[in-house]
């Protein structure tokens, strides 16, 4: 078993199931190349600042560059007797080049050094999850633009509410999933901050260059006091609140998904790519590619709960707990990335029955609240109307009709206001195009959204 490179002060082994208990190197092996790039650019600075010698750093240097390579062919085994992945790559560095080797922790702290790994982590996957989003937003985008004509009724309370179109009703996703990109661009400034240099919890008197390693790193700031920056965990958290917001939305989408594939709907038919049939009923075809994402929300919604709960009573500065953090993140960020991915690639092969939508939307007295406002031009408060417009209502279910199937004359029976126009007005055509204010489902307005949204994309900063 490797000579731990903490034992100085310890005369015995510590027993073999608290190795495996203390161990974290099972999970956070996934940091190795953010350690590896972490520690060459601080060598760079320990040999820039005369603090050890150029040659030992540019030998230090060239090893883990090597080492680097050898892991990511698949040539390195991990020790778990080594604890963690910082541990293990000094181990691996000390084997190849010796006494040298040991030189790489100078002015450095396991404490700041996992701060830096996984932030560097964090900073990249939010740029993934970015691309991701971004995708989505492409396909939603291109769907709705093919769907401004598209009738469908809009719900509250999962009750037929107003006429709205199957592009109006996208786009509110859209919305969704552009705050969650926003936010994340957000999340990552704060996540791009150098930690490394705040050593164990006090700094070090070694004159440290911190600003060369962010620039060497890519990070656009360091932290200003070193009890924080190897205790802070509010980026991870952060992370885990975005996907969260994420998971909600996919999830909000894909119940809707789930009940427009259903027979009562009829709304949409997914491809049989993204379906399943069920072992003893051969006419089933189940949606639960979209009931596994909605599924899997709770997954994420719990590893943010259970980071808040770890970080919550922790005093300063680092504390073992601190090492949950890392399951937490890896399996929101893997979940989430699933997710987006699988649910983008099923959307863009969804079909979606116009016929059946604008079916629905003439059930349900949808144009109600049009057939008010038409006696509001008419100079009646539109209480009044209001009132007016649902004794409509009751009298169309008491006689089994819809509002267009009444005639003039019965609309009369309750205003002597309502003239032949009253039936252009409850079109359901009529009920969505009148509604041009920006954030309205008209198809001028929609157009207008639309257009706005891809400027948005355009100009937005993120780079693939």
């Amino acid at each position: 078993m490797a000579k731990k490179l903490w034992g100085g002060r310890f005369q015995s082994e510590t027993n073999t199931a608290v190795d495996d208990f203390n161990s974290s190197i099972h999970f956070d092996k996934r940091l190795y190349k953010y350690d590896i790039l972490g520690s060459i650019a601080h060598v760079k600075m320990l040999a820039k600042q005369a603090i050890i010698d150029k040659n030992d750093a540019k030998i230090i240097e060239d090893e883990l560059h090597k080492i680097l390579n050898d892991i990511d062919n698949g040539q390195i085994e991990f020790d778990i007797s080594a604890e963690d992945i910082h541990m293990n790559i000094e181990t691996i560095l000390t084997s190849r080049i010796g006494e040298v080797g040991k030189k790489l922790h100078t002015a450095r702290s396991r404490n700041d050094q996992v701060a830096l790994d996984f932030r560097m982590y964090c900073k990249d996957a939010i740029k993934n999850i970015q691309e991701l989003i971004f995708e989505l937003l492409e396909t939603l985008i291109k769907t709705a633009t093919n769907h401004t004509d598209t009738i469908m009724p809009g719900f509250t309370h999962l009750q037929h509410a107003q006429p709205i179109t199957l592009a109006h009703h996208l786009m509110a996703y859209f919305e969704m999933f552009k705050r969650d990109f926003e936010r994340l661009e957000d999340c990552y400034k704060r996540t791009n901050i150098l930690p490394l240099g705040s050593c164990a919890l006090a700094g070090t008197t070694y004159p440290l260059d911190r600003e060369f390693v962010a620039k060497e790193l890519g990070f656009d700031n360091i932290t200003l006091n070193s009890l924080d920056g190897v205790s802070d965990r509010d980026f991870a958290i952060e992370l885990l609140n975005d996907t969260s917001i994420i998971m909600t939305h996919l999830s909000r989408f894909c119940e809707e998904i789930i009940l427009w594939c259903s027979q009562e709907y009829s709304y949409i038919e997914l491809d049989d790519a993204f379906s399943t049939g069920s072992s003893i009923m051969p006419q089933k075809k189940n949606p639960d590619i979209a009931e596994l994402i909605r599924g899997k929300t709770g997954r994420v919604f719990g590893n943010l709960m259970g980071l808040l709960t770890t970080m919550k009573g922790l005093p300063l500065a680092y504390n073992k707990d601190m090492q949950e953090d890392k399951e937490a993140v890896f399996s929101a960020i893997d979940t989430t990335e699933a997710c987006l991915s699988i649910f983008n690639d099923m959307l863009k092969t969804t079909k979606f029955n116009s016929q059946a939508m604008k079916k629905s939307a003439q059930k349900g007295f949808i144009n109600a609240t049009d057939a008010a406002d038409y006696l509001v031009k008419k100079g009646i408060p539109f209480r009044e109307t209001h009132r007016i417009s649902g004794e409509i209502v009751f009298y169309a279910i008491k006689n089994n009709k819809i509002l267009e199937e009444l005639s003039l004359k019965e609309f009369k029976q309750f205003s002597d206001l309502f003239e032949e126009d009253i039936f252009k007005e409850i079109s359901l055509e009529t009920c969505i195009e009148k509604r041009k204010v920006i954030g309205s489902p008209s198809k001028s307005a929609m157009t207008q959204v639309i257009e706005l949204n891809k400027g948005w994309m355009n100009d937005t900063k993120f780079k693939r």
